[in-house]
């Protein structure tokens, strides 16, 4: 394996699914402006995620409602520092 590729900041992060408010903390290099407290009353960083194992189809084995409006406006929001002028 090749050295020194790998990040050496990972710390302890909590992710949260907002389509059905399950969290999680696992290590994590991901960036994150908020903080959240935790059930051990310690403070981590938060990462909001659209959607995770408990709530896609793959692994729950049903269809869930996913709030759709609105998504290509969000998709055209967060790209469009990449959009040419």
């Amino acid at each position: 394996m090749k050295k020194d590729i790998h990040p050496e900041n990972y710390r302890l992060v909590v992710f949260k699914d907002m389509s059905n408010d399950y969290t999680f903390i696992c290590r994590s290099t991901a960036p994150s402006n908020e903080t959240v407290k935790w059930e051990d009353g310690n403070e981590y960083p938060l990462v909001k995620l659209e959607i995770s194992h408990t709530s896609h189809p793959y692994f729950t084995g049903k269809m869930q409602f996913v709030d759709t409006a609105g998504r290509v406006d969000k998709f055209r929001k967060r790209y469009a520092k990449f959009e040419k002028k």
